[in-house]
């Protein structure tokens, strides 16, 4: 448990912004270099490590046909801003990500100029904001980054278009809990990467595709070309989701550290589904369900929509305070989810896509 917190607290300390991946990336491909029998980097930025599988034959290096093959999705890029401006020294920003304005102000940062430079986001009196209501949270276009520096200094070393990135340090309580920015979804690549560890030591049929991919907080084009490349049998998105706190603790959110969540929408596939919940039960793995009605938010929506269409499931990790720089997550959700990507591998065999259409089309015809 410790060892999974230390490199989920690395993780978060390290940039990445949503388009900009790859100081992420670089960590994320040096620990699943031993895990991964290949590892390589799409056109676009995404990161692709495959664990072969055994086939039939039971030799993980069999070159005997194609086997079929699952793609875990887990994106790595983060929110953050970026600078539109440069004026008497402050910087203007705009948000790269969904951002909540109302945690912005007096939030420290560290500006990706021709040096890094650490920051802080002020906003300017009451009194000299134009016609804004006082009860309201001041916009983002009314925010500056100061950097303590002087306006000379500011115009040598920041350009328009530079990055700024939440400066927070993690925050862990005890084993159990850690607070931080960038949870969202560093969470869900710790869970591949436990996932991966626990099939490097057992045996799964299928070749399973790990992919930290890039923008899905802007245009899931990690998503789809990835999955496009990779053309898997099935897909598995893995994100967060809202953790119950203040302001929500009713049906829309999940208690923090009690379990898992299994996505319910248009984005997944109902066979998939009913599996992995099975399997769940079967493992005692606290699981519960997450009505997706819409879009599900996550990679899932643009791995499931490649070529002729990829049956999709969605995995989630309670997050508390998203899109904060003090998201909290349960070290336990993040292992359960780890442990039941990898169960669900390796219980695949190779027939199993001949049966997954067999199934669908009986639930269709039954409906009819």
């Amino acid at each position: 448990m410790k060892e999974l917190m230390s490199f989920l607290k690395e993780m978060i300390s390290i940039a990445g912004l949503s388009g900009y991946e790859t100081p992420i990336r670089q960590l994320i491909e040096e620990s699943w270099r031993p895990l991964t029998d290949e590892l390589h980097v799409s056109k676009v930025g995404s990161l692709h490590g495959l664990q072969k599988g055994e086939g039939a034959t039971g030799s993980r290096s069999t070159e005997s046909g194609p086997r079929p093959s699952i793609l875990f999705a887990t994106h790595m890029d983060a929110i953050g801003l970026m600078v539109t401006g440069v004026v008497d020294g402050f910087l203007r920003v705009t948000e790269v990500g969904g951002l909540d304005p109302r945690v912005l102000p007096g939030q420290l940062v560290i500006v990706y100029g021709r040096e890094d430079l650490p920051g802080v986001i002020i906003q300017p009196p009451a009194n000299l904001l134009p016609n804004v209501n006082p009860d309201a949270p001041v916009s983002i276009n009314h925010l500056l980054v100061d950097t303590g520096l002087l306006p000379q200094q500011v115009s040598k070393l920041v350009r328009t278009g530079d990055l700024v990135s939440y400066a927070q340090e993690p925050i862990e309580f005890s084993d159990e809990y850690l607070a931080g920015h960038t949870l969202d979804n560093r969470a869900a690549v710790a869970a591949l990467t436990y996932c991966l560890e626990l099939l490097r030591k057992n045996r799964h049929a299928w070749d399973v595709w790990a992919v930290a991919t890039v923008q899905e907080e802007e245009t899931m084009a990690g998503a789809v070309t990835s999955t496009y490349d990779l053309r898997p049998k099935i897909a598995v998105a893995v994100d967060v989701t809202f953790a119950k706190g203040p302001g929500v603790s009713d049906y829309r959110a999940f208690s923090l550290g009690k379990g898992i969540t299994l996505g319910w929408g248009p984005n997944i596939h109902p066979t998939l589904h009913k599996m992995v919940k099975e399997l769940a039960d079967k493992l005692e793995i606290p699981c519960h369900l997450d009505p997706l009605p819409h879009r599900s938010g996550t990679d899932a929506y643009g791995m499931q929509i490649v070529a002729e269409g990829v049956p999709t499931v969605v995995i989630g990790i309670p997050l508390r305070y998203m899109h904060t720089p003090v998201e909290m997550v349960a070290i336990k959700d993040i292992q359960r989810a780890g442990r039941l990507m990898a169960e669900f591998a390796m219980q695949l065999e190779p027939e199993f896509v001949v049966e997954l259409t067999g199934k669908c089309r009986q639930e269709v015809e039954g409906m009819l």
